[in-house]
């Protein structure tokens, strides 16, 4: 029955507010001692993605993917990767089509459920990298992905691959939608909307027929889901992709040891992405239910600078790793 029931997590005083621990280190966390070098993989359908290694000459890995918007920069990737390579690991940080900072080559996007792109990142680690050891770890839109690939690939996946965590993810997509449709986060989904948008008219170009420029109509994420993420994708509408690519739908056939921190005052997650039922019932998936944390926050003090969840994820990929049973 491995639902933690008792997080260790503990926000510091003043700062358990759910929207001040999402926004606090988005805005003002600085992260030092990670120093990437990039390399270029083709993906197979005539397009690229682009790997930042911060390596410390280990075989084994962490593969960490981002957010809705995010890139390898981001304070709580390097977080993740500096966690990781204090303790060993080499860190390679997955920046999703079109968020290295260069235009993709075609019209599709990236996406809550495009795994497929996670798998050739995770073949070339294996293959072409020759990594022993892997684990998966995804922030948010990243942490939906890496949950949907370790339950889509279920028993098939790589011996190597040897644990996952996802991390604030939005484990069924409807229900995280409705939440960031509400005036509670309407200055998140601007702020998504406004890069998301910037994207859109760049690679315009390659756009398929039928595909609308009408970028004023667009007010919400469900919007921009339905006029573009959608018909790039193969989805009907933004309903049939969010439905498609939730990872609950998934996650029963997870045969890895995983674990999802999702904290209870999240303000971007509905009760639906809280997978207890799942969870009790699959021995290799471990849910974390922190009262406090807020979105891809777990502000911690001290600690020679880690957040509770980097130390937390580093030592459950550490267990798997040598086969120690979590609490």
């Amino acid at each position: 029955m491995p639902v933690i029931k008792d997080s260790t997590y503990r926000a510091p005083f003043l700062f358990g507010g759910s929207h001040l621990q999402t926004i606090l280190p988005t805005l003002f966390r600085k992260v030092d001692g990670v120093v990437y070098r990039r390399e270029r993989i083709d993906t197979p359908d005539g397009d690229f993605v682009d790997l930042d290694f911060s390596s410390v000459g280990s075989p084994r890995a962490v593969l960490v993917s981002h957010g809705l918007e995010g890139k390898s920069d981001r304070a709580y990737m390097k977080g993740m990767v500096r966690a990781f390579n204090r303790r060993g690991w080499d860190g390679v940080a997955f920046n999703f089509r079109g968020c290295s900072g260069e235009p993709n080559r075609t019209a599709t996007t990236y996406h809550s459920g495009k795994t497929e792109d996670l798998h050739a990142v995770v073949e070339y680690l294996l293959s072409k990298k020759g990594y022993t050891d892997v684990s998966l770890v995804g922030f948010s839109l990243g942490g939906n992905l890496t949950l949907k690939y370790a339950g889509e690939m279920g028993t098939a996946i790589s011996p190597r691959i040897r644990s996952a965590i996802g991390i604030s993810a939005p484990c069924d997509l409807v229900s995280s939608s409705i939440e960031l449709h509400k005036p509670k986060n309407f200055l998140y989904t601007k702020r998504f909307l406004s890069t998301l948008i910037k994207k859109m008219k760049v690679m315009s170009p390659h756009f398929p027929p039928g595909i609308s420029r009408d970028y004023r109509s667009i007010k919400t994420l469900k919007d921009f889901d339905d006029m573009f993420t959608a018909p790039l994708n193969g989805f009907r509408d933004a309903m049939d992709y969010w439905k498609n690519c939730s990872s609950r739908k998934y996650i029963s056939g997870i045969a890895i040891p995983t674990l999802i921190l999702n904290a209870r005052d999240d303000p971007i997650l509905g009760p639906e992405c809280f997978p207890y039922a799942e969870a009790e019932a699959n021995s290799c998936l471990f849910l974390e239910v922190p009262g406090k944390g807020g979105h891809v926050g777990f502000i911690t003090f001290g600690h020679d600078g880690e957040f509770w969840d980097e130390t937390r994820a580093a030592e459950f990929a550490e267990n798997a790793l040598y086969g120690v049973k979590e609490r």
